[in-house]
């Protein structure tokens, strides 16, 4: 499909995050991810072995973030695809209702965990004028419902962060805020409850976003882009 890549990607240790690694490493391309729990991430890099390299890194910690960056670059050098996938919904309520430290988690992980990923690998990647900086949005980045106001306005953050990070980018490189489309993982899960077995599985989502994904070009930077599932 293309040459062997760098791919990065956040949030790698279960649902899209997770379903993206295999594909990606089907398709020939080093996967380098990250997730907060200990057990998933082992059994991850057990699963997928080298070259692929997977590590308990919280994105909402600037230190750890900063610390793997520099790990990962030294060892496989600057991604060529970098995905900001981690992400948190809240528990479905009303915005008065909800708890403070609910909303707190939402805010750091959707909004300030893309951007420490930001910081401390774009750098490298900009130094090079060359990649691709995926960060996973939402329809609910473009529109709204009752009880997910938190996670709504760090996705209409995330189109806002990513259409203007774009602008900073040199040439040739890209920002796109991708809205992977509706998937049934235990996020949705938390919000549609069954209903979330209507839509596509992650695994078979991936098997149409992973070759999207792949196929972005510089034209494509700072566009508001959806996986056509």
């Amino acid at each position: 499909m293309s040459k062997p890549r760098i791919v990065l990607i956040t949030g790698v240790s279960r649902g899209l995050g997770r379903a993206m690694a295999f594909k990606f490493a089907e398709f020939g391309h080093v996967v380098v991810g990250c997730g907060r729990s200990r057990k998933a991430i082992a059994g991850l890099q057990k699963e997928l072995g080298a070259p692929h390299r997977f590590s308990v890194v919280d994105v909402t910690r600037d230190t750890q973030v900063s610390d793997w960056a520099s790990e990962v670059i030294e060892a496989v050098g600057p991604p060529n695809l970098l995905l900001n996938n981690a992400a948190l919904i809240n528990p479905v309520s009303p915005l008065w209702e909800m708890d403070c430290k609910d909303f707190d988690e939402v805010i750091d992980v959707n909004i300030k965990g893309v951007a420490n990923v930001i910081r401390h690998f774009v750098r490298a990647m900009v130094e090079r004028k060359s990649g691709v900086i995926v960060n996973f949005s939402s329809g609910w980045g473009r529109e709204t419902d009752p009880g997910v106001a938190p996670y709504c306005a760090t996705k209409w953050a995330i189109e806002g962060l990513t259409r203007s990070l774009a602008q900073d980018l040199p040439k040739g490189m890209v920002a796109i805020p991708l809205n992977p489309g509706i998937i049934d993982t235990d996020m949705l899960r938390s919000c549609f409850g069954e209903e979330a077995g209507n839509y596509p599985a992650a695994e078979v989502w991936a098997d149409t976003a992973v070759p999207f994904l792949l196929g972005l070009k510089a034209s494509d930077s700072g566009k508001p882009l959806t996986v056509p599932i």
